[in-house]
């Protein structure tokens, strides 16, 4: 009853302050009081009370009043340190004044007059009261050399937060017995003893207290919301308040970023694995996890580096011809990022397996089975997960290279995989499928990964995709061929990427399934479609992709690869279509009369029994296209056909279903084009070749000869270029086109293609020395060799032993060789994933989209003004 009648005088206290003008006394310490003091409000509380008309409502009609209620707020915080937060109704008044901030601080971002407050000087008063607590966030402010330089309001609560997050008896549990000397002074504490968990950096593991964490995470969300900043702001200055916390003026950045690091990586969520322990008991441990994930994401998105050399380089080009240079660099004021700076100092292995150990376990957490329905308790931070690992990543190659040094890399594939794949046809999931993608292409850069993905998947993850018995490499290959078939049409721009992926692992892909050959050479079919590639100027993009993919593995890894040598001998009838693609005016409109608004079939190879192969099928092509309705089954090879056993899906999967109506999403930054996003490197730099097929143009692949050997020429001179910009897909035919007609069509459901209208206006014609200009580079050499020595060979034998089966024709290909019968080997090139500023831009919308939609235990930021994107139903 007390607590009922408190927060009536709460929410009194809140409409008096909605009086218009109306301004309230600072003095008035009755009133002030009734704020902090006598009730127990929860979080979710607040926001029942404290609407936000009233706080708008409050800013705007009496700024004043709002300034004192922030103020007070973080005066009762100083005070509360100074104290060393020791009595009860201390600490209820801290989280008190934490949750009403919560609440407020958003309201003051939105609005961009207000946004200088928290950066103001403290308010100089002549009540006794005020200048005591001036003196204390004073003392507290390590920054401050003298007694007259103003304390911004936002230092004083960020210093006064990170204390509390170390304080004992409140959210640490104290390491000194109690004595004569009572407790340690909150200010004077070294806070690497009170690390919250062992891990990285710290040896102990203090006991659990599911209060203290409550308390953490509070603190925590308000730290967020501190930081959150960013989403109300469309320039790219840096966040101040992040800017603070993680510079060497913030006393406690080690022990908060070594806290939150190894919160994250030790936790477990399934424990002692004892059923449903997640509906009897309250864990109060998640929603710490998340709170640390999301501090720490955000933090590490905020690389001061980058912004100093931006600032640099404008001001250098602001500089007028009479202004001498200056030699003094970019300050803010703050330094460096603590965060990051520690990250990338991160070296002994054993802290390396604790955070990949972590990162993997809570990914996986998802795909566990069990005979009990629900009886594990699933996590939802996978994205956030998905975010640090990219972060680890990216600031700490050593890392990237521990990853990589064993099979623990297919670890973080296959729950990558099982996301990718699950949520590839729902619009609100594309940020997911992005960060997802973008991992692959970072990890795909370096040889290890490719040839981790030999190793055999034995694995019963639940999805949608045929069962199939191979390797993680027909994982990947089966799981791509998903997304780009029946993936959501927003999914397009990540095709280049999706494809450059697999052309980086290509080489080394020593055994692909005959399921995985056939989805490749599926992809190839659907993309060479005449009315495809003719319909946009950047479609013949993706053959070039596959066509080096082929001769990659044709190249380096033929021995074992007998099955996509069969299935590239079944459907040669493409790769003879692509070197006869039509060049004129009359071939083009043959070629797009077939283009439809909506779905139109790919041109499926008419399904033959495997019981009767034989050399005249064989010799025939696979026969004539016929533009039928039969499906992507229907296109599958004779082996899989016998049994149907590749359309077993497992019986536990879930299906990949559109977003329901009314899913809240966040908008995203366009997707950064492929060759912005990586670098071309020879894998062995060292290696003299004469020729790499490239899709650029760089080179001129000479029409498939009938001889022996070719030797092609070369227009580049590659003699000690390791590394140069990839223009892959920034070639000069289309660097002239208009952004907006280079649209991509998609690959619809069940192997049709699906064409996205274009706004009028916007229409596309393709000329004759478009088409000449691509089509005399295609690297088909390699592929077209094959044939003219492999096809003559397969129907001899096929006539001569009157082989009706194709596990004949595949054990002959088994032990064939083609040495001495192909081109000379080009060399191996990789895209390496390259830092650049689309991708941080990218990055920094869908980190705060993720967390705004996240956090829904109360909706910290629904129905302000965010800027940062748009926030959309589907």
């Amino acid at each position: 009853m007390g607590n009922s009648d408190s927060k009536l005088n709460f929410r009194k206290a809140i409409v008096q302050l909605t009086q218009k003008h109306q301004k309230i006394d600072d003095t008035d310490e009755q009133f002030w009081d009734q704020f902090w003091y006598g009730h127990q409000t929860s979080l979710e509380d607040v926001f029942a009370l404290v609407t936000s008309a009233e706080i708008r409502n409050i800013r705007n009609e009496n700024p004043a009043n709002l300034a004192t209620l922030c103020y007070k707020a973080v005066e009762k915080l100083a005070l509360a340190v100074d104290n060393s937060c020791r009595t009860q109704m201390e600490q209820q008044c801290v989280l008190n004044c934490v949750r009403l901030l919560i609440r407020i601080l958003p309201y003051i971002f939105e609005d961009e007059k207000w946004r200088e407050f928290f950066w103001s000087s403290l308010p100089t008063r002549n009540t006794p009261t005020s200048t005591y607590v001036v003196d204390i966030l004073r003392e507290n402010s390590p920054r401050l050399t003298s007694p007259q330089q103003p304390v911004p309001l936002a230092q004083s609560l960020i210093n006064a937060l990170c204390d509390l997050l170390f304080c004992p008896d409140f959210t640490v549990t104290a390491t000194r017995r109690a004595g004569p000397d009572k407790a340690e002074e909150l200010a004077n504490i070294d806070s690497c003893e009170y690390i919250w968990e062992a891990g990285v950096g710290f040896a102990n593991s203090p006991p659990k207290n599911a209060n203290m964490e409550k308390k953490r995470t509070e603190i925590l969300k308000l730290l967020l919301t501190c930081f959150s900043e960013t989403i109300y702001c469309l320039t790219d200055e840096p966040n101040r308040w992040i800017a603070y916390f993680t510079s060497a003026e913030n006393r406690h950045a080690l022990p908060l970023f070594t806290s939150l690091l190894n919160t994250v990586c030790a936790y477990d969520p399934v424990g002692f694995g004892v059923p449903y322990n997640h509906l009897l008991f309250v864990d109060t441990t998640e929603p710490l996890v998340e709170a640390c994930l999301q501090i720490l994401i955000v933090t590490l998105d905020h690389d001061m580096v980058i912004h100093q050399q931006q600032q640099l380089e404008l001001r250098r080009q602001l500089q007028t011809s009479n202004q001498a240079a200056s030699s003094n660099s970019y300050d803010d004021g703050f330094g460096d990022n603590l965060f990051i700076n520690y990250l990338s100092r991160v070296h002994r292995d054993e802290d390396f397996h604790f955070i990949l150990k972590g990162i993997t376990r809570l990914l996986n957490n998802p795909l566990l089975q069990n005979y009990l329905p629900n009886s594990t308790k699933r996590l939802h931070c996978h994205q956030e997960l998905l975010i640090l690992f990219w972060k680890v990543c990216d600031f700490n190659k050593k890392f990237l290279y521990f990853v990589l040094k064993s099979s623990d890399v297919l670890d973080v594939l296959t729950p990558i995989l099982y996301h990718l794949n699950y949520s590839r046809a729902d619009q609100s999931r594309v940020g997911l499928m992005h960060i997802g993608v973008f991992i692959l292409l970072l990890l795909s850069g370096e040889r290890n990964f490719g040839v981790r993905l030999n190793k055999p998947y034995t694995a019963t993850v639940p999805m949608d995709i045929p069962v199939f018995t191979g390797t993680h490499a027909d994982l990947l290959i089966t799981v791509f061929h998903k997304i780009i078939a029946t993936g959501h049409q927003r999914l397009q721009p990540l095709f280049d990427c999706l494809l450059t992926i697999l052309v980086n692992v290509s080489p080394y892909l020593k055994t692909l399934s005959m399921v995985a050959s056939v989805k490749l050479l599926h992809l190839l079919e659907a993309f060479s479609t005449p009315w495809f590639l003719l319909s946009a100027p950047n479609n013949h993009h993706l053959v070039f992709f596959l066509l080096e993919i082929f001769n990659n593995i044709i190249q380096y890894q033929f021995d074992g690869n007998s099955n996509l040598v069969y299935t590239i001998i079944r459907k040669r009838h493409v790769f003879h279509a692509m070197a006869n693609l039509p060049s004129d005016m009359a071939g083009i409109a043959k070629c797009l009369s077939g283009r439809k608004i909506g779905k139109y079939s790919i041109p499926p190879v008419p399904h033959t029994n495997a019981k009767h192969l034989s050399a005249q099928a064989l010799a025939s092509g696979g026969g004539q296209l016929d533009a039928g309705d039969l499906d992507d089954e229907d296109c599958e090879s004779e082996t899989e056909s016998q049994d149907k056993q590749s359309e077993i899906i497992h019986e536990n999967a879930l299906a990949a279903l559109p977003a329901e109506p009314g899913t809240l999403k966040t908008s995203l930054l366009d997707t950064p084009a492929i060759n912005q996003m990586t670098e071309r490197e020879a894998a062995h730099p060292s290696v003299e070749h004469t020729q790499t097929p490239t899709i650029d143009g760089a080179l001129d692949i000479s029409q498939f000869e009938d001889t022996n050997q070719t030797k092609p020429t070369s227009q580049t001179n590659r003699h000690g270029a390791t590394r140069r910009s990839n223009t892959s897909l920034n070639s000069v035919e289309s660097s002239s086109i208009p952004k907006e007609n280079q649209t991509r069509l998609s690959v619809a459901t069940r192997g049709n293609i699906r064409m996205v209208p274009s706004a009028p206006g916007d229409h596309w014609t393709p000329t004759p020395e478009w088409i000449v200009s691509w089509r005399s580079k295609l690297p088909l050499q390699t592929i077209m060799r094959l044939l003219q020595v492999l096809v003559p060979q397969v129907e001899k034998i096929c006539i001569d032993k009157g082989l009706t089966d194709e596990s004949e024709i595949l054990k002959f290909l088994q032990h064939g060789t083609l040495v001495g019968l192909l081109p000379v080997p080009h060399p191996i090139l990789i895209r390496k994933y390259q830092a650049n500023a689309g991708t941080t831009a990218w990055f920094r919308t869908y980190i705060w989209g993720v967390i705004y939609l996240r956090n829904v235990g109360p909706s910290i930021w629904y129905d302000t003004d965010v800027k940062l994107f748009e926030i959309q139903r589907v």
